[in-house]
């Protein structure tokens, strides 16, 4: 078995296993309106967090560059027009432009 299946196979199971202490551990109880409340807030401040990493990431180190001028182009026309689809259109093709240059 090479390293990398290893790997895959071990991160499968230590990811199943976190995932079931929580059912376990509660046994069909309902969660509290403070826990449900901060769990909700989780996952759009994961998503935010990795937007700005890989906006801002370049190797080891922060830098502003086509990726960030892009990112922040989509934001501003999705805010604008709530348009998922123009902001990914808008991002890629500033982001390409700028590459290309």
């Amino acid at each position: 078995m090479s390293t990398t299946v290893a790997l895959i196979g071990g991160c499968a199971l230590v990811t199943a296993a976190i995932k079931s202490v929580g059912p376990i551990a509660l046994g069909g109880r309902e969660l509290p309106d403070l826990f449900s409340s901060v769990i909700v807030l989780l996952a759009p401040a994961l998503l935010a967090a990795l937007v700005v990493t890989q906006a801002l990431a370049d190797g080891d180190r922060l830098a502003v560059g086509p990726d960030t001028a892009g990112v922040a182009a989509g934001g501003l026309v999705a805010l604008k027009t709530g348009s998922i689809i123009g902001c990914a259109v808008v991002a890629a093709a500033l982001t390409a432009a700028l590459r290309a240059f």
